[in-house]
C-alpha cells in the first residue's frame, strides 16, 4: 500500500475506536453510526429550533453552538476527527462556496428572466436593516442544516454504506423534508432533492469541508430571498426587490420559488456530476465494501 493510499485510509476513518473497547450494549450503540447520528441530529436540531428565528445576531450564535456540539458528537460518540469544520483554509472554502451559490443563483435567474418568467421592481425597503437581518437568519440555517445533513447523516451513512448510497439516501430525505414547505409538490422535492441534496452532497465529498457546502447553501437562499423569489415556498417579508412571475411553473417554479424551476435543476445536476467526479479524482470517495469492512 502506498502512503497516499495510508493518508486516505486514515482520512476516512469514520468510526474507529480510539479510546478502548465499548463498555456494554448502551455504549456500543451510542459508538454506532446510528448511535452517534441520532444524537448529532437531536442536538444540533434543538439548537436549531431555539435559535433559527431569534432576532440580531441570535441565529449566528445559534450557529456556533450548533458546531460546538457537532463538535463533542464527532468527537466523544463518533471518536473521530473533526477536518471537515478545521478553521484552516475556512475562508478560502467559504468564499469558493459563496461564488458557487451565487453563481448558481444568478444564472438559474437569468435564463428564467431571458425566457419571460420573472421581472424585478424594487421593494423600497431599508438596505441594512434588511441586509443583516436576511444574512443573519441564513447564515444560522446554512449552517445547522449542513450540520445536520452532510456533516452527521452523510457520514454516518457513508461509514456503513459508502459514498454513493449516502449521498443519494441523504439527497431524498432532504427532498422529503422539503416536502412540508407551502407550495410544495412531488416535483418540488424531486427538484430539491437532485439539484440542493445531490448538488451539496458532491460539494461534500469534493472538499470534505461543511464551510464549502453552508457557504453554497447561504449564498443561495440570501441571494433568493433578498430578490424576492420565495425560498423553498417561503415568500420573503425582507428583501430588497419583489418578484413578479409569468408563464408556466416548470419555467418560474411557481409558489415553491426558484428551485421548483427546470433550470436549477439542470444545472445542479451537472454541477453535482462535475464535483463527483472531481472527489473520485481527489481519493474522496468511500467505496461501499471499504465501508463495511470498516464497521466489522
Amino acid at each position: 500500500m502506498s502512503t497516499t493510499d495510508v493518508r486516505r485510509d486514515a482520512d476516512f476513518d469514520h468510526g474507529s475506536a480510539r479510546s478502548g473497547p465499548d463498555r456494554g450494549r448502551w455504549g456500543r450503540m451510542a459508538h454506532s453510526p446510528l448511535g452517534w447520528a441520532l444524537a448529532g441530529l437531536v442536538g444540533v436540531g434543538l439548537v436549531a429550533g431555539v435559535t433559527a428565528n431569534g432576532p440580531g445576531p441570535v441565529p449566528v450564535l445559534g450557529g456556533g453552538v450548533a458546531v460546538g456540539v457537532y463538535w463533542v458528537v464527532m468527537r466523544r460518540l463518533a471518536r473521530r476527527a473533526t477536518p471537515e469544520i478545521a478553521g484552516r483554509g475556512a475562508g478560502r472554502q467559504a468564499l469558493l462556496g459563496t461564488a458557487l451559490g451565487l453563481g448558481f443563483v444568478a444564472v438559474s435567474t437569468l435564463l428564467i428572466v431571458a425566457f419571460g418568467g420573472y421581472s424585478f421592481s424594487w421593494a423600497h425597503h431599508a438596505v441594512v436593516g434588511t441586509l443583516a437581518s436576511v444574512l443573519a437568519v441564513q447564515a444560522g440555517a446554512s449552517l445547522t442544516e449542513e450540520l445536520m445533513f452532510r456533516g452527521v447523516a452523510l457520514q454516518a451513512i457513508e461509514q456503513r454504506w459508502g459514498s454513493r448510497v449516502a449521498v443519494a439516501a441523504t439527497a431524498l430525505f432532504f427532498g422529503a423534508v422539503h416536502m412540508a414547505n407551502p407550495g410544495a409538490t412531488l416535483w418540488s422535492g424531486l427538484s430539491i432533492a437532485v439539484e440542493a441534496g445531490a448538488m451539496l452532497g458532491a460539494a461534500f465529498l469534493w472538499q470534505r469541508s461543511i464551510w464549502l457546502v453552508t457557504a453554497v447553501h447561504f449564498a443561495w437562499n440570501s441571494a433568493e430571498q433578498l430578490l424576492g423569489v420565495p425560498v423553498s415556498g417561503h415568500t420573503p417579508d425582507a428583501r430588497l426587490f419583489s418578484v413578479r412571475t409569468s408563464g408556466s411553473h416548470l419555467l418560474t417554479g411557481g409558489a415553491f420559488g426558484l428551485e421548483a424551476s427546470v433550470f436549477p435543476v439542470v444545472i445542479g445536476l451537472l454541477l453535482a456530476m462535475l464535483m463527483f467526479a472531481a472527489a473520485r479524482r481527489s481519493g474522496n470517495v468511500v467505496p461501499a465494501r471499504r465501508a463495511d469492512r470498516r464497521n466489522r
